[in-house]
């Protein structure tokens, strides 16, 4: 006869196996961009995964990780899933900051 564990045992099992995601983490996004980080061992660059988290359509995102898995001993697999990214959703250019500019004086005469 096997024995039943509590509860919470189970749940300290849980949290001690499960990765430990930062606090900061609270939109739906920001963790698909964490997860994403993660899988492709680029932790180092996960602001940047987040933020194509937000702008990039889910479906093109998931093709270009689905293209990196075929890669299993890749050593950058965060530099093949950019390149595949730049193929199927074309090429991606973050915006350059506007330079902040003085109004200028309007002369009357």
């Amino acid at each position: 006869m096997t024995e039943f564990q509590s509860i919470k045992d189970i749940l300290q099992q849980k949290s001690k196996t499960s990765s430990k995601k930062p606090k900061y983490i609270s939109r739906a996004y920001q963790d698909y961009g964490y997860r994403l980080a993660e899988e492709l061992n680029d932790l180092k660059h996960k602001s940047l995964y987040i933020k194509l988290a937000r702008e990039t359509s889910k479906a093109v995102l998931e093709k270009a990780k689905s293209y990196v898995a075929d890669y299993p001993n890749a050593k950058r697999k965060g530099a093949i899933f950019m390149w595949k990214l730049k193929q199927l959703h074309g090429k991606i250019e973050l915006e350059p900051k506007k330079k902040k500019t003085k109004p200028k004086k309007l002369t009357l005469f």
